[in-house]
């Protein structure tokens, strides 16, 4: 798998809590989206993406895995 795969062509909406982890899936395979569950262990080119919260609020994880900023989106869905 050379790209990722595009699991929506929209940003997911999430609160985050500060102080909590959470894990980005940068391959699109995860089942558990936009979170990773290991399925790029699968291809071995794609990991999954740290995000640290330090504060509680609302983000918008990128869902097309097109994204300049990941784990953020960047409008790059829009683009195809």
């Amino acid at each position: 798998m050379k790209k990722p795969h595009t699991a929506q062509k929209s940003p997911y909406k999430i609160k985050v809590e500060k102080g909590q982890v959470y894990y980005w899936c940068a391959c699109g395979l995860s089942q558990k989206q936009p979170y990773c569950d290991g399925s790029h262990r699968k291809d071995g080119k794609f990991k999954s993406l740290k995000y640290f919260s330090t504060e509680t609020k609302e983000i918008f994880f990128c869902g097309c895995k097109m994204t300049n900023h990941p784990p953020m989106c960047d409008g790059s869905h829009s683009k195809f």
